[in-house]
């Protein structure tokens, strides 16, 4: 049984994440990182939805049920549980969140005693571990090694003390309004407080989440309402984040939505104008634009692509001793002071551009021309491996031919195959992917 996918294990709550399923797995979370335990204690924090209730005891239940202490912090973006974890020196910590997912879904996230997101290895010894029912009912404790469980509603202000810390100290946001759209998530606390303790005049919404509305008309995944507010408050610039605020979407002061491409390659320049890009590159991915490539070839810097996912753009930053990466949707990470996609703390770092230059949103985060790309994403009953797909290979030759960039992946949290082309001619992308949808369509809808 295959639990994880690209980030944690992620489903509909209730169903593949129920209170059976997130208990076991707990268990066999807590059993692996018995090996490598210093203190015992395990953080656990959640994003808004109401089964995160129903989760986060069961995974308290299991977690105690191996010998483990649990720490739970409540709702807290997601790189608030990856930087806790690490600095109240816990052995692990756990996220429950399915990011920008509806509500009724839910997920599990996984840290190690640094912080990191696990790798496929050590998800693997998880997932045997979750299979073995020896394991699981040897491993149980008993008498006074059962663990115990407090909650800590205080270490908001930790997580706000480093994130602000972020942001160069010589500057304010003073004079600069910004909108920020917390999604009714786990940001809908943290993101406000740190930008008004810098000094903006901010505009909140998306910050009443009632358990059933994360990311519901609000948020990364619907910037055009933050677009509407920015533009009716005559903001500078707009802030969204997701569900569990580890991405951030950025809407400029004409309303108009930049590319996460466009972000990541303006701050990396900045970064390194100012000597504090390592490595001489950034990290990107396979679906970043080619456009993004060439703006920093120009700049002298190096442009890695890793696969889809950003504990994936992690694990290149670190083979390649680079501090900067990030994911066209908007996971972007600064490892001096994230560990992962942290969106409060990129929103930061464009917000701290704009006051240096003194330039307007939609003039800053402009460097180059994108290179056309078309998306599209088709559910799907069955995730036949492609490489068994019949046909596939002729299509992929013919789609080179015309000079054009493909990428063709099945999502690892939904029901989904997603099509990327990517080309100089518009019409001649829209022809093409007019084929490849009905190629796909007919094998696996």
């Amino acid at each position: 049984m295959t639990l994880f996918g690209t980030d944690g294990v992620r489903g509909k709550a209730g169903e593949k994440i129920s209170a059976i399923n997130a208990m076991r797995l707990a268990m066999a979370t807590g059993i692996y990182f018995k090996q490598f335990a210093k203190t015992n204690k395990i953080l656990v924090g959640k994003d808004t939805r109401r089964s995160g209730y129903m989760i986060e005891n069961a995974i308290v239940s299991g977690l105690t049920a191996v010998g483990f202490d649990v720490i739970q912090i409540g709702p807290m973006p997601t790189p608030a549980v990856a930087f806790l974890t690490e600095n109240m020196r816990c052995d692990a910590g756990i996220m429950i969140s399915a990011s920008h997912n509806p509500y009724f879904d839910n997920g599990i996230k996984f840290f190690d005693g640094e912080g990191n997101k696990l790798n496929r290895n050590k998800e693997e010894q998880i997932e045997t571990i979750y299979a073995d029912d020896t394991v699981i009912n040897e491993a149980q404790a008993t008498n006074r090694e059962i663990g115990k469980s407090k909650r800590i509603d205080d270490v908001v202000g930790r997580y706000i003390v480093h994130i602000k810390n972020s942001f160069p100290k010589p500057l304010t946001l003073a004079g600069k309004r910004v909108v920020i759209d917390c999604a009714n998530g786990a940001g809908y606390i943290v993101g406000p407080t740190i930008l008004k303790e810098l000094g903006a005049d901010v505009v909140v919404i998306g910050d009443k989440p009632n358990g059933f509305n994360i990311n519901e008309g609000y948020g990364a995944m619907h910037p055009e309402n933050l677009a509407k507010v920015v533009l009716e408050s005559r903001a500078d610039i707009g802030i969204a984040l997701d569900g569990d605020a580890d991405r951030l979407v950025v809407v400029d002061e004409k309303g108009e939505a930049i590319d996460g491409d466009k972000l990541i390659g303006v701050l990396a320049v900045n970064l390194n104008r100012q000597g504090s890009l390592k490595g001489g590159g950034v990290v990107a991915t396979v679906m970043s634009n080619q456009g993004l490539e060439e703006y920093l070839s120009s700049e002298g810097l190096t442009m890695y692509r890793s696969a889809v996912g950003d504990k994936n753009v992690v694990e290149m930053m670190k083979e390649n001793s680079i501090n900067f990466g990030g994911e066209q949707s908007g996971h972007i990470i600064f490892s001096d002071y994230a560990k992962t996609g942290d969106g409060i703390s990129s929103a930061l770092q464009a917000l701290g551009y704009l006051v240096r230059t003194g330039q307007k949103a939609s003039e800053a985060f402009n460097p180059y021309d994108s290179y056309p790309q078309l998306l599209v994403n088709l559910y799907v009953k069955n995730k036949i491996d492609l490489e068994e797909i019949e046909g596939l290979e002729e299509l992929k030759k013919r789609i080179e031919v015309e000079d054009i960039r493909h990428l063709f992946r099945y999502s690892g949290t939904e029901s989904k195959i997603r099509l990327l082309l990517e080309g100089k001619n518009k019409k001649k992308l829209e022809a093409v992917m007019e084929e490849c949808v009905s190629f796909f369509e007919a094998v696996l809808t």
